[in-house]
């Protein structure tokens, strides 16, 4: 990416971050590849819980995305992988941007900032978990030297996952 990214503030996701994201994520072009359809605000009411305590006893999660104004315009982040395929107990990076903030080199930016956090926190490698056809996705992990993996067959599609891996043990070669 030759333009200067934007610049991103992240921060732990509040409850009322719930809402925001459940609105923001609103959009079917946003949940293609998150399984189509909105999801109920619970959903996001569990997730930005979980990702309080996440904070609190890893020191990451999935953070809120705020961009240059303060408005939140999505989450990116870390987590253990937590369903029983794929990556089992590996960490992985991901990010969920609202439509009307994609092309603009948030998720980048914030993927580079949620990098240096982790690795700050001794996560020795990520992994990032992609479908197939996330073209947008995918270039994010190239931005971020991520190197593709071995793919891992999704439980309930008819289509593996892409896996991309970066160690954070060596030189930042997320620049």
């Amino acid at each position: 990416m030759n333009r200067p990214l934007p610049a991103v503030r992240l921060r732990v996701p509040t409850h009322e971050d719930a809402i925001t994201w459940h609105r923001v994520f609103d959009d079917p072009e946003v949940m293609e590849f998150y399984g189509g359809g909105p999801a109920a605000l619970s959903v996001y009411e569990e997730l930005t819980a979980r990702q309080r305590r996440h904070d609190a006893v890893l020191g990451f999660c999935l953070w809120t995305l705020l961009d240059e104004a303060g408005e939140v315009i999505g989450f990116t982040g870390a987590q253990p992988w937590r369903p029983g395929w794929g990556p089992v107990g590996e960490i992985e990076i991901g990010w969920r941007l609202g439509r009307a903030h994609w092309g603009k080199g948030y998720a980048t930016a914030a993927a580079r900032e949620t990098l240096q956090r982790v690795r700050a926190a001794g996560v020795p490698e990520v992994v990032a978990m992609v479908r197939p056809g996330n073209e947008r996705s995918i270039a994010v992990t190239r931005r971020l030297g991520m190197r593709p993996a071995q793919g891992y067959p999704h439980p309930t599609l008819n289509e593996s996952a892409l896996c991309f891996r970066l160690a954070l043990n060596t030189p930042d070669n997320s620049e």
